[in-house]
């Protein structure tokens, strides 16, 4: 497990699942139990629109301005990356880093039990060797459609396209400690709570 500098950092919790599964969701039940969430995802966007230098580094590798209107297009910038392997794979190595970095910053400065990295892709972008123990969020894929529908101007096809580039719910599965079934029937608090007793009850028995 990766050592952060040396520094003490509460034990760390990484949330993950497919796009339209939820995390947001279990993670706002989290931070009503007063466990502090890292937004990986927020926190690139964040880095993408303010950070000077990668800016420029992203409009270098994708060989076009961006930002003519002051702000990332995300819009642009998504139908480079979902058509490049390659590319995406650039952009990646630029944006990961500096979010790992900040999440190192920032978990240092917690003083709760445990604090939580919620990451939609955890385990592609490497940030797994950041967490102590991983929970999946997951639900049937034509629930997960539906929600981002619903929730953005994507299409039906566009959305299945961004599941594409991502690893399967089996794969997340097989390689976490915790499971949050997410279906429309589903009640994540009870196992948000069983979840948060059972990272506390190893804590207070650790040596």
């Amino acid at each position: 497990m990766f050592k952060m500098s040396g520094e003490k950092t509460p034990f760390r919790l990484g949330v993950t699942g497919g796009i339209g599964s939820g995390k947001t969701s279990v993670c706002r039940v989290f931070s009503v139990l007063n466990v502090p969430v890292f937004s990986a995802d927020r926190e690139a966007s964040e880095i993408m629109d303010n950070d000077a230098s990668l800016k420029i580094s992203l409009n270098t590798i994708v060989n076009r301005d961006l930002y003519l209107s002051g702000k990332l297009d995300r819009a642009a910038l998504a139908t480079l990356i979902f058509n490049d392997k390659s590319l995406l794979q650039k952009v990646n190595e630029l944006v990961h880093p500096a979010v790992f970095e900040r999440f190192r910053n920032w978990a240092v400065k917690q003083a709760t039990p445990y604090i939580i990295m919620e990451a939609a892709i955890l385990f592609e972008s490497g940030a797994r060797q950041f967490v102590d123990r991983v929970a999946t969020v997951f639900a049937p894929e034509d629930e997960r459609v539906q929600r981002v529908i619903a929730r953005s101007r994507l299409t039906r096809e566009q959305v299945q396209e961004r599941m594409k580039n991502q690893i399967s719910d089996e794969s997340r599965i097989s390689q976490s400690d915790y499971l949050i079934p997410n279906a429309e029937n589903d009640m994540i608090i009870p196992v948000v709570l069983n979840i948060h007793d059972d990272i506390l009850n190893y804590i207070k028995t650790k040596p």
